[in-house]
């Protein structure tokens, strides 16, 4: 099923913003259609009144001062039905107290005509009619010769009306039907534009599309076929993605550099204090100690922080964890360790290689140190986007203050095993830096586990 767009979204704006002037437009032509067709009926319903009252003049002779008489001359049924909705009188001019000359359908009623327009010698308007009737109206004034030589000539009234019950039933009808087809005709514009929006943002959806596969490390660029509007965008991100990739490997390349820079001299100060002794020696012997685990610690925070907006990173976990487990144990002979992996294949780490090997590499060595006989290292998906990685060992654990000191920046326990204590400080900051946790809790194996957040590719 198709989702609903956001209400902040473009293809929202754009359909509301059509469909409201599609509405609009339908609405207005409608109602522009509805009063073309009312003044054409109107207008043919005239004209069959006025065929009637010019038939009705035309058969007109003057029987007597207050009467005329048509003879066999004007006749039609609809005029003989009473309260038929078709009506004529025929009233004299300037004599008092005359009563007017009905059609039979008109029976004994007499139609008041009231505010009519006069145009072309002949009075339109509307009047009420027998039986709660709405009628239209036409009058006219017939002037015949005196009967008597030299007499004022005889004017008459002639009125014909009609129902406009008829007009208003097919006003109705044809509105009915004019709504239901722009209804019709609404919903299909509506429905076309929906396609047509669809359609013509899916170059951006796939741009969209194409940034998520890049954030989450599937690929590092944008590639595809884009229209003419949105390859300028397309080319511009992908020189984006590839100036951020260049400026990071330089600031690693840079980090690098002053690390070895920083890091000969004090290794050379360091082994020269070594051969002396005296307070003096001692006090150089530990600032030393000091610069060299500050000079880690900032380097490898630096480092971290210049890599987790690269766009297009991704590591697979597996084969990081497994070169660590064939080197790190290496490091320390007097102990044979049996260290069990169970990492799925997939999985995949969103950041850079090194920062997952110093991540994971002073954790794992961390284990070697303090393990008796076994480590577990184990890693899974814990929800979207979120991948947990637990090293635990046999050792003699931590009580859970001594956890949270570990955690501290040059916070050291035990000064009996070898190693700067800054290890588990370090990763707390770069697991910060990529939005990550960092926890210690006991192990399952009796000592320490330590838990890794991190955000994942899948």
């Amino acid at each position: 099923m198709m989702a609903l767009p956001k209400t902040n979204s473009l293809t929202f704006r754009l359909i509301v913003t059509a469909a409201v002037w599609c509405v609009l437009g339908l609405f207005v032509g409608g109602f522009v259609l509805s009063g073309v067709f009312r003044t054409a009926v109107q207008e043919s319903f005239d004209n069959r009144l006025t065929f009637d009252l010019e038939g009705l003049i035309a058969a007109a002779q003057v029987e007597t001062p207050e009467r005329i008489d048509f003879g066999e001359r004007f006749g039609s049924q609809r005029y003989e039905r009473i309260f038929s909705g078709w009506y004529w009188q025929i009233l004299p001019e300037g004599r008092l107290g005359s009563l007017p000359q009905r059609s039979r359908s008109l029976w004994d009623f007499t139609l008041v005509q009231e505010g009519l327009a006069l145009e072309n010698n002949t009075s339109s308007g509307f009047a009420d009619g027998p039986d709660n009737q709405r009628v239209r109206v036409l009058s006219r004034q017939i002037s015949f010769p005196a009967p008597n030589q030299g007499a004022a000539p005889l004017i008459f009234q002639f009125v014909v009306a009609g129902d406009i019950s008829e007009i208003e039933a097919n006003v109705v009808t044809f509105n009915r039907s004019l709504f239901w087809s722009f209804a019709a005709l609404g919903l299909g514009l509506i429905a076309a534009i929906l396609i047509q929006v669809r359609v013509g943002l899916v170059p951006l959806r796939r741009v969209s599309e194409a940034l998520v596969r890049i954030r989450q490390g599937g690929t590092r660029r944008l590639e595809g076929d884009f229209p003419a509007e949105i390859e300028p965008l397309a080319t511009e991100l992908n020189s984006l993605i590839a100036h951020s990739a260049e400026v990071v490997s330089r600031t690693r390349t840079h980090v690098a550099n002053l690390a070895h820079f920083l890091k000969t001299p004090l290794t050379v100060i360091a082994n020269e204090v070594s051969n002396e002794h005296g307070p003096f020696a001692d006090s150089v012997a530990r600032q030393v100690t000091v610069m060299r685990r500050q000079v880690d610690h900032y380097l490898a925070r630096a480092r971290a922080a210049g890599a987790i907006d690269v766009l297009g990173s991704r590591t697979e976990v597996g084969p990081v964890i497994r070169d660590l487990v064939r080197i790190l144990p290496r490091m320390h002979p007097e102990k044979t360790l049996v260290i069990d992996v169970q990492i799925p294949q997939e999985l995949a780490f969103r950041g850079e290689r090194e920062d997952l090997e110093e991540l994971a590499g002073n954790l794992i060595d961390n284990a070697c140190k303090w393990a008796k006989e076994k480590i577990i290292i184990e890693a899974e998906l814990v929800q979207t986007g979120r991948l947990v990685i637990r090293i635990g060992d046999d050792g003699p654990g931590l009580a859970p203050d001594e956890r949270a000191r570990a955690m501290q920046r040059g916070e050291r326990l035990d000064e009996s095993v070898p190693g700067s204590g800054l290890g588990l400080a370090i990763i707390h900051d770069i697991s910060k830096l990529y939005g990550g946790k960092f926890l210690l809790e006991e192990s399952k194996l009796g000592g320490l586990e330590a838990s890794l957040e991190l955000p994942t590719t899948l």
